[in-house]
C-alpha cells in the first residue's frame, strides 16, 4: 500500500486519531528506515470471556500487524491490581493476583484467534511497574499536576457529587503512561472510554526523552439491538467461543443499517471494499440478505474457521430460508379465555419457574416469536412483557428461549359456557 492507502486502512472505524499527522510522518520514517512502529494495546484481565465488542480494538492491532509493524499485547497484571477509575462513579474494587493470573491465560488464548501468535508480543506490565521504586514514583508523579488529573470526566463528577477518590486511582493513568515509556510505544490504541490514559501517556513521553505517541480511539461496539453497547448483562452480544451457529443466528438479527457498523470494525476489509458493497445494496445488485450471509460467516471464520463458518450458513438456510426447524421443538397446547399477558404465559407454560423470571428474561432479549407462515420466516426479538396473546389474534406461535430452546405453542378458545 502508499502511504495513504495505509492511513487510510489504519484509520478506518478510529473515532479519533490524535494526530493524523504524526501517524503519517512515523508510517513514512518506517518506510525509509525499515523499522516497524511500536504499537501498543494494554487490557486489564478483568473478565476471563470476550465478546466480539472487546475484538475492535485487537482487530486494529492486527491491521497495523498485516502492515509489518510489532504489536504488543499488554496484559496489565499490575495496573489490574489498582483498577481503572475509567467510567467509574465509585472506586472500583482491585482484583487479587490470582483472579489477574487466571484471566490472563484465558485472554492470552482467545486475542490469537485474531492476531499472529508468531508475530505478537505478549508482555505484562508488573515486568517494570512491579520493580519501581519509591523514589521512582515519587519522579513518575511529578511529571503530571494534580489539577490536570482532575479535569478527568470520572473523577471531576466524583469531586462534584462529593463522592470519594482513593489515592491509587490517582496512580492508574500514570503508571499505563509509564507503560508506554517502558515500551517504547509509537502507537496507543484503546477504547473511547480510555482517550485520557492514552493522553497522559502522550504527555508522559516527552519527559523522559522520548517523541509523544500518537493515540487511536476505537468506538465502543453497539449491541444487536444497535442502540446500547454490546454487553452481556444486557444480553446483546456475541461471543466469541459461542459454537457457530448461536453466533450466525444472533449476527443475522441485526439491523441494515448496524451491519455496515460491524463491517467496518469487525472486519479487515478496506473502507473501499466497503463503500463499493454499500453501494451495491443501494442499487439492487446485492442483496442486504445475502451481504448479512457474508458478515457473518467473516467473523465465525476469525474464531472458528472457514468450514465451521459455511456449515453455520447452511443450518440457518436450513431452518428458515427452507422453513424448517429443530427436530427439538416442544409442542404444547395452551387454552386461552381472555387475552393472556407474555410473561404470565410464558411462565404458564413451564418456560421459566416464576412470572418474575419471565418477566426479567424478556427485558434481557432473551425471548423471541416466529409466527408459522411468516415469509420470510423471521425471529422477532420480544422486548415487551405486557404483550397480550389471544386466540382470536394467534391460533399458534413459535417461540424461542435464547438460542437453542424452541416451543410451538397452539392456542385453543376455551369452550363457551352452555346455554341455561
Amino acid at each position: 500500500m502508499t502511504i495513504d492507502e495505509q492511513l487510510a486502512y489504519l484509520t478506518k472505524g478510529a473515532e479519533e486519531t490524535i494526530r493524523r499527522e504524526e501517524l503519517q510522518a512515523k508510517l513514512e520514517r518506517s518506510a525509509k528506515t525499515g523499522e516497524p512502529l511500536r504499537v501498543k494495546a494494554g487490557f486489564d484481565p478483568t473478565a476471563p470471556d470476550i465478546h466480539i465488542g472487546h475484538t475492535v480494538v485487537i482487530r486494529k492491532l492486527k491491521h497495523f500487524q498485516d502492515l509489518g509493524h510489532t504489536v504488543i499485547f499488554l496484559i496489565g497484571d499490575f495496573t489490574g491490581l489498582i483498577g481503572d477509575p475509567s467510567g467509574q462513579n465509585v472506586t472500583r474494587k482491585p482484583l487479587t493476583p490470582e483472579q489477574v493470573a487466571a484471566n490472563a491465560e484465558t485472554y492470552k488464548k482467545q486475542v490469537f484467534k485474531i492476531l499472529d501468535p508468531h508475530k505478537t508480543v505478549v508482555d505484562f506490565n508488573n515486568r517494570w511497574l512491579g520493580k519501581l521504586t519509591g523514589r521512582d514514583w515519587i519522579t513518575l508523579c511529578s511529571k503530571y499536576t494534580v489539577a490536570r488529573m482532575l479535569e478527568r470526566d470520572d473523577f471531576a463528577n466524583r469531586l462534584k457529587e462529593q463522592r470519594p477518590i482513593s489515592m491509587h486511582e490517582l496512580l492508574y493513568p500514570l503508571s499505563q503512561a509509564y507503560d508506554s515509556v517502558a515500551l517504547e510505544a509509537d502507537v496507543e490504541l484503546g477504547g473511547t472510554d480510555q482517550k485520557f490514559n492514552l493522553l497522559v501517556g502522550r504527555a508522559i513521553q516527552p519527559e523522559y526523552g522520548q517523541e509523544p505517541q500518537v493515540i487511536m480511539t476505537m468506538p465502543i461496539l453497539e449491541g444487536l439491538d444497535g442502540v446500547q453497547k454490546m454487553s452481556k448483562s444486557l444480553g446483546n452480544y456475541v461471543g466469541i467461543n459461542e459454537p457457530p451457529a448461536e453466533m450466525f443466528g444472533k449476527l443475522m438479527s441485526i439491523s441494515d443499517e448496524l451491519m455496515w457498523r460491524y463491517y467496518l470494525l469487525l472486519t479487515d476489509m478496506a473502507p473501499a471494499q466497503i463503500e463499493a458493497l454499500r453501494k451495491s445494496v443501494a442499487s439492487g445488485k446485492d442483496h442486504p440478505l445475502d451481504v448479512k450471509k457474508a458478515l457473518a460467516r467473516r467473523i465465525i471464520t476469525d474464531f472458528h474457521g472457514a468450514d465451521a463458518a459455511t456449515q453455520a450458513q447452511k443450518d440457518f438456510e436450513a431452518q428458515f430460508r427452507d422453513k424448517l426447524l429443530p427436530a427439538e421443538v416442544v409442542a404444547q397446547a395452551f387454552t386461552l379465555d381472555t387475552p393472556t399477558k407474555l410473561f404470565r404465559l410464558l411462565a404458564a407454560c413451564d418456560f421459566f419457574p416464576s412470572n418474575a423470571e419471565a418477566q426479567r428474561k424478556i427485558k434481557e432479549g432473551a425471548v423471541y416469536m416466529m409466527a408459522p407462515g411468516s415469509d420470510p420466516p423471521k425471529w422477532e426479538r420480544l422486548k415487551d412483557p405486557n404483550m397480550e396473546f389471544s386466540s382470536s389474534k394467534y391460533s399458534s406461535v413459535i417461540f424461542r428461549i435464547g438460542p437453542r430452546r424452541v416451543y410451538q405453542v397452539t392456542f385453543t378458545p376455551y369452550p363457551p359456557k352452555a346455554k341455561p
